[in-house]
């Protein structure tokens, strides 16, 4: 092992670590891992940016795009509406919705599906007497398993046709992926209808009205004429019994006080902080003659106060708030890849933009006892919202959440619908033809939605996930460089010495089953740049044919059933199904089981070695 091969490895050994460790969004670890490798000589200064120019990641930048197209136009509401039955049998419903989700995925972002038929997928939760984690577990596993069957369906192929490419001169075509990831999406969702729904957990009560989203982290500021002032805090939780209450922190004069002792007495002025279902508020509230405390309280020293530009604005939102009758308490789920990640409700001057207050959190498998004002939301989280319809609709469009309660109908535009979906459909037979490749193809229909308005040219920046973009980008000549340092060989090497034993059948279910376990814990995109150089390595150390070790790479990388950070839909439906961490393995192991079982004789008989 010579100086770069130590230097390449030790630095791809923490580049998977931190991903691994999550403390830090991928795009920041992969660019980070760029730079290490430009110091160390690696990467060339020239080539550090090259990446951005990748077809993969043009690609991926353009079908973002004409998905948003889809999602905006109302295309997927009218093939839903037409699609999904409105009675029957429900294990006919739950087979539609699931593969209906697993077609949407084939051609366009599977998050942007998933997000489209989630409020489906708990009106028909509700409908047929399921919890709305039943459905939406066995819904967001079969986004996932479309994805495998084209070029477009998830960046992990197009990053793996991107090597195939570097590596013979020609890239995967856009249904060269589809015998085997046809196969394996068939068996993974009729596998997920007929048995896999049954070994979800019921994480939440079933028949209930709307949606439940699990316990709420909620303040409420006790007044000068509450009944609770100068009872014990026992005293207070044995009046919060019958709405299955508890009182977790306490604020007084700013400090706050976690699991405060139950003889303190309650003062005016203190603020509870009360872990409580939705549905329990209004009886919470009368009972102890508390009121809800803002997200943002009046005069409050906070950025959003010393704005009077948002001052003034809040002032007519709340005139026009007070004009409706319409005043709503919304919940809201925040997307995997919504601007609000990282950010507080002062952040994001909610009060003074919107009118609206930031109610409560719920967060489910971490409990965050911070002021509501100044916690950080993640992806995955629930908001409590209150406020006029139109500006919670409003902020929940500019700021990537779904609502799942009190959910406004979009009205499709028929017309748009069918320009955006000609268009999708026009990108994707040029490339099937072999017309223009993927990249020119997509970037063309990009051009067309922006004349055809199918996605108004202000929107097409927005529309492109640039946190995948940069991962892809940062580490397309990391990859680049584990080639011609020779490490990627090392490492393959390695892997067969130790556990393949030079058998190259054992190696390629070798190779599936590593990049399924990467994929179930850290990017999948960067899972699938990670692998295909050791992938590449294996087949050469071998003397076989590097496509079907390519194309395990693929089928590993899209499946991550495991935990809830493998795949954005894992995380998005955290929230609303009332999941924990560990409940993802109950149904995804047996899947991945099953995906290894079907997927190990089709590559071997579709990509002979």
């Amino acid at each position: 092992m010579d100086a770069p091969q130590l230097s390449l490895l030790i630095i791809l050994a923490a580049t998977v670590a931190m991903f691994l460790w999550g403390r830090w969004r991928h795009d920041m670890v992969a660019a980070g891992a760029l730079f290490a490798c430009v110091l160390t000589g690696l990467v060339a200064p020239a080539e550090a940016f090259a990446g951005f120019g990748h077809p993969a990641v043009i690609t991926v930048a353009c079908v973002l795009v004409l998905s948003r197209g889809l999602q905006d136009s109302g295309a997927v509401d009218l093939l839903a509406r037409h699609a999904l039955p409105q009675r029957g049998p429900r294990l006919l419903g739950l087979a539609a919705l699931v593969g209906l989700g697993a077609l949407l995925s084939s051609v366009m972002n599977n998050v942007g599906a998933m997000a489209l038929l989630m409020p489906l997928a708990i009106a028909f939760a509700a409908r047929h007497g399921w919890t709305p984690g039943q459905v939406l577990m066995p819904l967001a596993f079969g986004t996932i398993l479309g994805g495998m069957t084209t070029l477009i369906g998830t960046p992990p192929n197009l990053i793996v046709s991107g090597f195939r490419a570097q590596q013979s001169g020609e890239a995967f075509g856009m249904f060269d992926f589809a015998p085997v990831g046809l196969a394996v999406a068939a068996a993974g969702v009729a596998f997920i209808v007929l048995v896999g729904w049954r070994l979800v957990p019921e994480r939440a009560r079933s028949g209930i009205e709307g949606f439940e989203s699990g316990a709420y982290l909620t303040e409420v500021r006790v007044p000068e004429d509450s009944s609770s002032v100068g009872r014990t805090l026992a005293e207070v939780e044995a009046m919060l019994d019958q709405a299955g209450a508890q009182i977790v922190g306490l604020v007084r004069n700013e400090f706050r006080m976690v699991a405060p002792h139950p003889r303190r007495k309650v003062r005016a002025g203190d603020i509870l902080v009360i872990e409580a279902e939705a549905e329990s508020l209004a009886a919470l509230l009368a009972e102890l003659g508390v009121k809800l405390e803002e997200a943002q309280p009046a005069g409050d020293a906070s950025p959003e106060a010393a704005d009077p530009d948002a001052e003034e604005e809040g002032r007519n939102q709340a005139s026009n708030r007070d004009e409706g009758n319409d005043i709503l308490l919304t919940e809201l789920v925040v997307l995997p890849a919504s601007a609000l990640a990282g950010r507080t409700a002062s952040d994001i001057l909610l009060r003074s933009r919107y009118g609206l207050n930031l109610l409560a959190i719920s967060r489910q498998g971490k409990r965050s006892l911070a002021r509501l004002r100044s916690t950080p939301m993640e992806a995955g989280d629930l908001l409590l919202i209150q406020g006029h319809a139109e500006a919670t609709q409003a902020f929940a469009s500019d700021y990537g959440c779904v609502p799942l309660a009190g959910r406004a109908l979009r009205i499709p535009d028929r017309a748009r619908a069918l320009k955006s979906a000609l268009v999708m459909f026009a990108a994707i037979a040029l490339v099937a033809l072999g017309v223009l490749p993927a990249a020119l193809s997509f970037a063309l229909g990009v051009l067309a939605s922006m004349v055809l308005r199918t996605v108004p040219p202000r929107a097409v920046y927005g529309a492109i996930d640039w946190p995948v973009i940069v991962l892809l980008a940062a580490l397309m000549p990391v990859a680049a460089a584990m080639e011609h340092t020779g490490a990627a060989r090392l490492i393959a090497d390695g892997l067969l010495g130790a556990l393949a034993g030079g058998d190259p059948v054992i190696a390629l279910a070798l190779v599936l089953v590593v990049t399924m376990f990467l994929s179930d814990v850290m990017n999948n995109a960067a899972t699938a740049a990670v692998m295909c150089p050791i992938a590449i390595g294996i087949s050469g150390t071998l003397g076989v044919a590097a496509d079907p070790f390519l194309m395990a790479v693929a089928i590993g990388a899209s499946c991550a059933f495991l935990t809830p950070i493998g795949h954005q839909n894992n995380t998005l439906i955290l929230g609303p199904g009332g999941f924990r961490f560990g409940d993802y393995w109950r149904l995804g192991l047996p899947l991945e089981v099953l995906v290894v079982a079907v997927a190990m004789p089709m590559l071997l008989w579709i990509w002979p070695l």
